[in-house]
């Protein structure tokens, strides 16, 4: 499987792909820092790809769709406005992960709720969510 969203490679080059094998046209609309509007490549599989330099992490985006509709990524590790907000570039290699040996959850005792975070508050935030975790538990 080919991997999706924005992958940032360091020295502000990032790449970006995008699943959409029935579209006809796909762009990425930079909205921070500087604005601008760079078309991806149709590449096997119904895979969109670019890559581009002068991309920190920080950089804030959208998908055009078909040259008119302005979507975030599907495949986002951080959307700061919001789910319908523009998606945001991020440097995972800055993170230092502490879990590498955790040995997860057994199969047999996960549970998988799908939770739209755009409604299940009325804010429509993760934050919103917290204090129902407990209530999310007792469903399980």
């Amino acid at each position: 499987m080919a991997r999706v969203g924005a992958k940032y490679l360091g020295n502000d080059c990032c790449e970006f792909s995008l699943w959409a094998p029935l579209l006809n046209q796909v762009a990425l609309k930079i909205v921070s820092p500087q604005e601008r509007i760079i078309p991806l490549q149709k590449s096997a599989g119904g895979y969109w790809r670019l890559r581009l330099s002068k991309i920190p992490p920080g950089t804030l985006y959208y998908y055009l769709v078909n040259d008119s509709k302005r979507l975030p990524d599907p495949a986002s590790f951080y959307q700061p406005k919001g789910v319908h907000g523009p998606s945001q570039v991020i440097d995972q290699s800055g993170f230092n992960w502490g879990d590498g040996a955790w040995p997860g959850i057994p199969l047999a005792e996960m549970i998988i709720y799908e939770l739209h975070v755009g409604t299940f508050t009325p804010q429509g935030t993760f934050a919103a969510i917290i204090p129902r975790l407990p209530e999310l538990k007792k469903l399980g």
